[in-house]
């Protein structure tokens, strides 16, 4: 089971930067969609692009880059505390 302590918090994906880890045999990417740095812009230019937090899910021994897009599972929630939660309850819901 994955639990918040477990990842980076919120502000990590202000940085442009994924998330990637493995949970019994699950693997998971949490990315900010669009995933750029927006960590030194402002409050409203790092709305400007409606971001999203991306949760993704796949299973098997290949990486993402080398898994094919459609055996992967991909969910958006917003782009926040709360949609950070949902994410993380999301990615428990997807185990096997």
């Amino acid at each position: 089971m994955i639990k918040t302590g477990d990842l980076y918090g919120i502000k990590h994906y202000l940085y442009g930067e994924a998330y990637y880890g493995s949970d019994k045999g699950m693997r998971f990417r949490l990315a900010r969609e669009p995933l750029k740095s927006v960590i030194y812009a402002s409050e409203e230019d790092r709305r400007a692009d409606d971001p999203k937090l991306r949760a993704e899910v796949w299973f098997g021994k290949l990486s993402y880059e080398k898994t094919p897009k459609e055996e992967i599972t991909t969910r958006d929630f917003e782009f926040s505390g709360e949609g950070y939660d949902e994410a993380i309850a999301w990615l428990n819901s997807q185990e096997r």
